[in-house]
C-alpha cells in the first residue's frame, strides 16, 4: 500500500484531486450516514444542505486524493512550493519577540500542506492521533520533513509541545478535533455545544506563545494553495470555557470564508467516551454529527 501511494505521488496534482473528487462523489452517493452527518452539520451552521452538501463531499474527496502528492512529492515540484502565503509577517513578528507560534488549523482546506509550509520556516511539532493499523503508522512517518515533528495526542504529547513553544518554535493543532474526555469543555460551535479542546489555552498560558490561525485554501484545477495566516487579535480569556468559545468563534469565521472546503462530514458534536453530557439545552446527540 505504501509503495502504491508513493507511485501515485508522481501524478499531477490536478489529476489526483479530480480522482479524489470522484471518490467523494461515490461516498456521497453510497453512504447515507455520511450524507446525514454533513447535511445536519450544514443545517446547524445555517447553510442549505441542498446547495453545499455535494460540493463539500467533492472537496473532501479532493483532500484525500491530494495526500500522496502532499506527503510524498519532493523537490521543486513538491506541494509546499505551490503555496501562496498571506500573513507571514505575523509569524515573523512573533519570532522577533522571542515567542513561539501556535498554529491553529481547522479541518478546512489542505491542512497538511500548511504544516509543511511552517516547517520550511523553522521547526514545528504537530499533534496527531497514532493510527491503529501498522501501514497507517508508516504513512504518518512519511509525513515527516526537515523541521517537521509529530507528537501523540495524549498527555505525554503535552511535554514536547510545551518544550517547542518555550524554545521559540512552532506547534500545530487541529482545534476543531474532538478531544478525549477530561481534555475539553462544552463550547458553542455554530450555535450548538461541541466538546472543544482546552489545550491551546493551556499551551499559551504556560509558554506565552502567539496564536496564528492558518487556512490553506485549495485553488481550482490543481493550481496549488493559498495559505492565509492571521493572529488572534486579543489575549485569550483565563477561563478555559471562555477561551474555547473564543477559539470556536474564530474557527466559524474561517469556515464561513470558504464553507465548501470544510469537512462537514466530521462528527464534530459527538460525546467522547467518558465525557460529561452536553448542556441540557443541547439537541439530542443524534441530531447532528
Amino acid at each position: 500500500m505504501l509503495r502504491l501511494i508513493q507511485a501515485l505521488s508522481l501524478l499531477p496534482l490536478g489529476l489526483l484531486q479530480a480522482a479524489g473528487a470522484l471518490l467523494g462523489l461515490l461516498v456521497y452517493a453510497a453512504s447515507p450516514a455520511w450524507r446525514k452527518v454533513a447535511r445536519d452539520n450544514l443545517r446547524q451552521a445555517g447553510y442549505d444542505p441542498r446547495r453545499l452538501a455535494l460540493p463539500a463531499a467533492l472537496a473532501a474527496g479532493r483532500m484525500v486524493g491530494e495526500l500522496p502528492f502532499v506527503w510524498f512529492r519532493h523537490g521543486p515540484g513538491a506541494a509546499v512550493h505551490r503555496v501562496q502565503v498571506q500573513g507571514r509577517e505575523h509569524v515573523e513578528q512573533a519570532r522577533r519577540e522571542g515567542r513561539g507560534v501556535l498554529y491553529l488549523t481547522p479541518h478546512l482546506g489542505c491542512f497538511e500542506v500548511a504544516a509543511q509550509v511552517a516547517a520550511s520556516w523553522g521547526p514545528i511539532t504537530v499533534l496527531y492521533r497514532p493510527p491503529h493499523k501498522s501501514w497507517l503508522a508508516r504513512l504518518a512517518g512519511a509525513r515527516l520533513r526537515d523541521n517537521l515533528r509529530i507528537a501523540p495526542a495524549s498527555r505525554a504529547g503535552m511535554r514536547p509541545l510545551l518544550r517547542a513553544l518555550r524554545n521559540g518554535e512552532a506547534v500545530g493543532l487541529l482545534p476543531d478535533q474532538a478531544p478525549s474526555a477530561g481534555e475539553g469543555v462544552w463550547a458553542p460551535f455554530f450555535g450548538r455545544p461541541a466538546y472543544t479542546m482546552t489545550l491551546p489555552a493551556r499551551l499559551v498560558q504556560l509558554s506565552g506563545a502567539r496564536i496564528v490561525f492558518a487556512f490553506a485554501e485549495r485553488l481550482p484545477r490543481g493550481r496549488g494553495y493559498r495559505l492565509r495566516l492571521h493572529p488572534l487579535d486579543a489575549q485569550l480569556p483565563a477561563d478555559s470555557a471562555q477561551a474555547a468559545q473564543r477559539i470556536n468563534r474564530e474557527i466559524e469565521a474561517l469556515v464561513r470564508s470558504c464553507p465548501s472546503q470544510y469537512l462537514w462530514g466530521y462528527r464534530r458534536y459527538k460525546v467522547p467516551r467518558g465525557a460529561p453530557v452536553p448542556p441540557a439545552d443541547a439537541p439530542a446527540n443524534g441530531a447532528a454529527a
